[in-house]
């Protein structure tokens, strides 16, 4: 077997694990990885700005706003405007969405960060090093992404995708790709 066959099984693995990941929290919790985030960000900060969530987890206040209408007919999250300012739209966490967190569901970036900050720095350094590369090699290293291990659709501009698959390519939509509503859900 060639080098080049056991890293794209080694990638292939990687992509696997994240998608039975995906799978396991959408069964047993009833949440997306991108809901997930979003809840456990809104009970971080108590009460939240919709603007403020999409800059901490680096998604787009389009994004984050269609993953809010679902938590919020879930019945996790309620938004009501401020009182100051009626453009802004303040976000707290129901306790409907605090007992759903209490079952602690991880993300399996959680248990690859605990294993990885065991490595040795050197070592911290090869894995990075490593992985930039591969994503240089795909062209994806401009791709802005939140960091976080999930196999879900995120919407991406047709700018991205032809920076990913080059310019050779005819491109039906040319807003955005991802899913039918272009949420990134």
């Amino acid at each position: 077997m060639e080098v080049y066959e056991n890293v794209l099984i080694a990638i292939r693995q990687i992509i696997r694990a994240i998608d039975l990941h995906s799978k396991y929290l959408l069964k047993k919790y009833g949440l997306t990885i991108t809901q997930l985030i979003i809840l456990k960000e809104v009970n971080a900060l108590k009460e939240a700005h919709v603007g403020e969530v999409a800059k901490k987890i680096n998604l787009s206040q389009a994004t984050v706003t269609s993953v809010m209408d679902r938590l919020e007919k879930l019945s996790y999250i309620e938004r009501t405007r401020s009182e100051t300012d009626k453009r802004k739209v303040i976000v707290r966490i129901t306790q409907l969405g605090k007992n759903k967190l209490e079952y602690n569901p991880s993300l399996l970036q959680e248990y690859f960060i605990e294993r990885f900050r065991k490595l040795k720095e050197w070592e911290q350094t090869l894995v990075l090093s490593a992985l930039q590369r591969v994503a240089s090699m795909m062209n994806a290293e401009r791709l802005e992404v939140m960091p976080v291990l999930t196999s879900e659709s995120v919407a991406a501009s047709s700018k991205d995708v032809v920076g990913i698959i080059g310019d050779n390519v005819n491109i039906q939509n040319s807003e955005t790709i991802g899913d039918e509503k272009g949420t990134g859900e």
